[in-house]
Order: C-alpha cells, then structure tokens, then sequence
C-alpha cells in the first residue's frame, strides 16, 4: 500500500485546484447542513407547540386553520359541563375560549406588516402553561402583549415591541402592557389582544376556538361531546394532531428547500468530478510507473480515494465550523412562527455524510478513468 503521505503531498501539488475542491465539498456540505437544520427547526417548532394535554374544539371542516374556524359563543359553558376531566387550577377549569386572526399592524415607525393574533380570556394561561409573562403586565382592554420574538417575525427592532410602546390595528391605538415567553413554540411570534377587543376589531360574531387542557391525554370524551353535540358542528384535535396536520401543510417548503440544496450541490459535485479527473488523468504516467515496480491497482484506487476524501473531509469541516459560527442560533421567520436553526449533531452528521459522499463519488470514477488503461498505452500516454 502506497503511504498516506504520498496522497497529502499530492494534495500540494496543485494548491489552487485543491482549493477548488476544498471549497466545492464545503458548499455542498453547509447546504446539507442548513437544509437540514431548517427541516429540523420548522419541525420542532411545530411539535414543540402543541400539548398532548390540550384539545381543542374547533368547527368541522377547519380542521388545518383555525383563522378560519368558527364555533358557538355557548360551546365553553356546553363543554366545560359536558366534558370529564377537565383539569382545574385553583377551582377553575383549564379551559379557554379563542379568536386567531391573521392581519397588517402598523408599528410605530410607520410600517405595515402581516401579524398572527390571537384573542384570549382570563383563563388562558391555565391552558397555555409553557406561556410566562417576562416584562410588563397582563393585557386590559385597549391592550395587548407581544412574544418574545414577534420583533423577528415582523422584521421590526427589538425596541419597537417592549412594553410602553404603541401599535395600531384596526384604525385603534393599542399600547403594549407586556412581553411573554413560551421557548420553543410558534406562540412567541404572535401579539395577544383581549377575547373582546379582537372580536370586535375583527367583526368577528363567534370565537375561532375552544381549548381545554385535560387531566389525562386522552381526547376521547371531547370526541364523544361532538358526536353527540352535532348541531355544534364541532371537531377536536389535540393540539399535537392540529400541529402535525400543519407540519404536513408545510411538507412542500421543506421539500423545496431540498431540492434547492441539491440543485445546487450537484453543480458543485459536477464541477468537483471534473476537477479530480483533471487531477488524476495529469498522473497517468505516474501511476503506470508505480504499477510497474509493483503497487496494485487497488493500492493505487485506494491511494487516489484517501487524497480525493481528505480534501472533501476538509471542506467538510470548513463547512462545519461555517455552520457553528453563522447558521447555529440564527432565527427564521415563516407564516405561523420563528423557529431556530441549531447545528445539532444530526444536521453535523448529515453535512459529514454527505462530505463522505462527495468524496467517494468524486474519486471513483476519476480514479477508474485512470487506471483502467492498459499499462503499456498508460507508460506513453502523454
């Protein structure tokens, strides 16, 4: 076997062709990386929403859009006594009448953009238990409170959503009385008004929703309540159903994100093939003469594997060190929320799979090119 130091000298032959294709694996390597943190992302975020706890009693047909849902005014008080295990907190019932609504606001430094409201009532926050105010007040009539990171999903500065401030909707002022917490979910990009004030302002006649969070994960009895309660015209979900039928609402953006990065990084894989054909079909000569004083083909084969790898492995962990610096931590915006991208050791792993890959597809048939030719037309090839 030909020693590993004859493949690193190789390498430095050719600095900028190695460069090239230094840098084609770790292009391809950070779109793997960040195609998969942004699938991983979206869909902890969705997961993460949604309590196995909570049901929600939404109207039948709406089952994957709840701005588009309506349900009785009465269905809380029919439900509430007509559903058991209903959990309590302090000799109140978990169970929350709701609007989501979908609408421009106007912040204060005069933009218009597209916000996710949600109207609430007093309950709420037993329903809600992953929610914490963390600034400010719980909202009054003619104010509202704001996620944490509705400033990203607004593309808004930080200061212009703090507790003090104004929005407008609606033609009405609104002041902010607070700021809420709830890591990890699609709630902290939304702006919470009071149940009536957005009944109002959306001209709404019934509530989008009920949720009820239960003792026990178990819906059954909220799915016997509408079967019997048919004139309701009322479905339940568990939060996790609603959000999963979600996530597979938005199965054609994580395909699309995927398709991009391959796209992309089959020009880059193209590009390294022609490269490392280049590179080895300059060492035909040579390597017929190292076959002549006895190395075998397949040491050869494997000698031109382990130059082609460490140069993708390479720009693998370029590509690594790309992703820890810039991608890690970085907030995305979408329809429903902001969810974080972390360079966890999945999405790492995938991007060193495919770093693995590009090297073996890169060397095989470049190497096999070379080495295929008889020895004695490869000792006069020029």
């Amino acid at each position: 076997m030909l020693p590993f130091t004859y493949a690193v000298r190789n390498l430095a032959r050719d600095p900028a062709r190695a460069l090239q294709t230094v840098l084609g694996s770790a292009l391809v390597a950070l779109l793997v990386m960040t195609a998969g943190a942004i699938h991983r992302g979206m869909d902890q975020l969705l997961a993460n929403t949604g309590s196995p706890h909570n049901v929600i009693l939404l109207g039948t047909g709406s089952e994957e859009s709840l701005e588009r849902s309506e349900v009785p005014a009465q269905t809380e008080g029919l439900a509430g006594a007509a559903i058991p295990g209903i959990a309590t907190d302090l000799g109140q019932q978990a169970i929350s009448t709701e609007i989501h609504y979908m609408a421009p606001v106007r912040l204060e430094d005069g933009r218009e953009v597209n916000a996710t409201f949600r109207g609430v009532g007093a309950r709420s926050l037993l329903v809600h238990r992953q929610l914490r105010l963390i600034d400010g007040d719980p909202p009054a009539a003619g104010e509202i409170i704001v996620g944490r990171l509705a400033h990203r999903r607004l593309g808004a500065r930080p200061e212009l959503l703090r507790p003090g401030r104004t929005i407008e909707f609606a033609d009405q002022t609104f002041a902010i009385a607070g700021v809420f917490a709830a890591p990890g979910t699609a709630l902290e990009s939304e702006l919470w008004f009071t149940l009536d004030d957005l009944m109002t302002l959306s001209g709404r006649r019934n509530p989008s929703a009920v949720v009820l969070r239960l003792e026990q994960p178990d819906p059954a009895d909220a799915a016997l309540f509408t079967f019997q309660r048919s004139d309701l015209e009322l479905a339940a979900l568990t939060e996790q159903q609603y959000y999963h039928r979600l996530s597979e609402f938005y199965t054609p953006i994580r395909i699309m994100t995927w398709l991009t990065a391959a796209l992309i990084a089959t020009g880059a894989v193209l590009g390294g093939l022609n490269t490392l054909y280049a590179a080895f079909a300059s060492r035909i000569q040579e390597l017929a003469t190292l076959q002549t004083i006895g190395f075998t083909r397949l040491s050869l084969l494997f000698s031109l594997v382990q130059e082609s790898m460490l140069a993708c492995l390479s720009g693998t962990l370029l590509a690594t060190l790309a992703a820890l610096l810039l991608l890690d931590g970085l907030h995305v915006s979408f329809s429903i929320g902001v969810f974080q991208l972390r360079a966890d050791a999945p999405v790492l792993a995938g991007g060193l799979a495919a770093g693995v890959l590009l090297g073996l597809v890169g060397a095989l048939p470049a190497a096999w090119g070379c080495l295929t030719p008889s020895l004695p037309r490869a000792l006069r090839a020029a």
